[in-house]
């Protein structure tokens, strides 16, 4: 069909109409500002180039090791011999509060021992990774957040408001920092077999630029091409992609000059141009088979030890923010059967993070890249009903630890009561746990903000302390 309109579009845009009206003197000021919207702009700047911090910092790259469904602190890093004395019994607490029907106390299936010269105990569970690191780990026993639900907990832990989701702090980080590799996504998140709870809500960039946000990567392939589809382009040449995708950017850039500002458009345009830039350096940095064999030995043939080794290959070539989750759903939500399957868990999870924290020593790359462990909340110390042998979920008092890029090593921090179910002494908010990680990055997280529907947002909203007990 022959298009018989004397324009040659079919709608004018509000820029368009004002422009060729020009109607009344003060419209007549307007032209010259609205006609420099037809000089098309050069490619647009990349968001993701390395910034400043706002002072000098100990850290400069993330690695966030997400225990996602909450794992028992009772079982992992906070022993609680008491709990052996009450076996089956009620415990002496009648504030003691779960969101489910439990019974007497659950004492621990799993040895504690001392390690290192700083004598801290640690499960069975994470034994190499104890006795490997753990004068260089700071342990956190007084954790607590707002709510006994995974939804919540998990945004966060991870975005630092619980009832809506917000940027992730992978997002914050990209946003304050950039990254030191434009070939690469400067935020990735890593999750074998599928997706956590809430999805891709965990590493959302939300009211920030697009390009901040994460990228996600199903860890479990070991095929580079299943890995991230499409990274290679076996049908046009690297020369005749380059042509093609520079005919792409001037008309996109055209797009854009007539919509300036539009934040979900200059988002999209970055991601296409990052997809190709990825395809000169994404395939090699994610193929461990280049690793020699002894490497890949050292962290374990399963999807966590290969996610682990992607991650040192990635932090070596400038990326900046690394989350990786323990698998889809909530693996470490053991309301039944726990024994066995936190012991299959902390198996895979103990060698590979054993095994990473030492290649990060030898390779120079760990006092400047902290790694955080931890889930979005921790485990009663009663058995759950009525198979007596879970836990229920706690956000009362639960672990985490720190390790490199400025943490303080060989510490304990603070102390859940003598079952482990609260956090009574020096407690930590996952408020105060991210303006503490901010800090080793440089920032101070109450001028770490974004401005947004009229008021200056930031990951820690209105909430947190840097807790300096923690920082080496």
């Amino acid at each position: 069909m022959t298009d018989k309109s004397p324009f040659p579009r079919s709608l004018f845009s509000r820029r368009e109409l004002l422009r060729q009206t020009g109607q009344g003197f003060g419209l007549l000021g307007l032209v010259p500002l609205l006609a420099a919207g037809d000089n098309i702009p050069a490619a647009a700047p990349l968001p993701l180039a390395p910034r400043p911090p706002q002072f000098l910092p100990r850290a400069q790259r993330v690695v966030h090791l997400f225990m996602n469904g909450g794992p028992s602190q009772v079982d992992t890093f906070d022993p609680k011999p008491a709990l052996a004395k009450y076996h089956g019994q009620p415990l002496p607490n009648p504030n003691l509060r779960t969101e489910r029907k439990t019974s007497g106390a659950l004492q621990s299936p799993f040895s504690f021992r001392k390690y290192g010269q700083s004598g801290i105990e640690v499960s069975e569970l994470f034994a190499r990774t104890a006795q490997a690191h753990i004068d260089d780990m700071c342990i956190i026993r007084s954790m607590h957040a707002d709510v006994p639900n995974h939804e919540p907990s998990l945004w966060l832990m991870n975005c630092g408001e619980g009832r809506m989701p917000r940027p992730a702090m992978g997002s914050w980080v990209t946003y304050g920092l950039g990254s030191e590799n434009q070939n690469l996504p400067g935020f990735i998140a890593m999750c074998p077999g599928g997706l956590p709870v809430t999805g891709a809500l965990n590493w959302r960039s939300g009211f920030l630029p697009g390009a901040f946000q994460g990228t996600y990567i199903d860890s479990q392939h070991t095929d580079v091409q299943k890995l991230i589809e499409n990274i290679r382009n076996p049908g046009l040449t690297p020369d005749q992609q380059a042509r093609q995708l520079d005919v792409v950017r001037r008309m996109n850039n055209r797009h854009l000059a007539d919509r300036p500002g539009d934040p979900q458009l200059e988002a999209r345009i970055q991601s296409f141009e990052l997809a190709y830039r990825m395809q000169t350096e994404a395939g090699e940095v994610f193929d461990i088979s280049r690793e020699p064999e002894p490497v890949r030995e050292a962290y374990g043939s399963g999807p966590i030890g290969r996610q682990l080794l992607m991650t040192r290959r990635l932090l070596e070539r400038g990326v900046r923010f690394i989350q990786l989750y323990s698998g889809a759903g909530q693996p470490w939500d053991n309301h039944s059967n726990l024994a066995a399957d936190h012991k299959r868990l902390a198996g895979e999870w103990d060698v590979a993070i054993a095994a990473f924290l030492t290649d990060l020593k030898q390779r120079g790359l760990f006092d400047s890249t902290l790694v955080f462990w931890g889930g979005e909340f921790g485990r009663t110390p009663v058995a759950e009903l009525p198979e007596l042998s879970g836990r229920d979920h706690n956000h009362y008092g639960f672990s985490m630890w720190l390790a490199g890029g400025g943490a303080r090593g060989g510490h304990v921090h603070g102390a859940t009561d003598e079952f482990g179910f609260a956090a009574v002494e020096d407690k930590v908010h996952v408020h105060d746990l991210h303006a503490t990680l901010l800090h080793l990055l440089g920032f101070d997280h109450e001028r770490l903000t974004y401005r947004h529907a009229g008021r200056d947002f930031r990951l820690t909203d209105v909430h947190g302390q840097v807790i300096h007990d923690l920082i080496g």
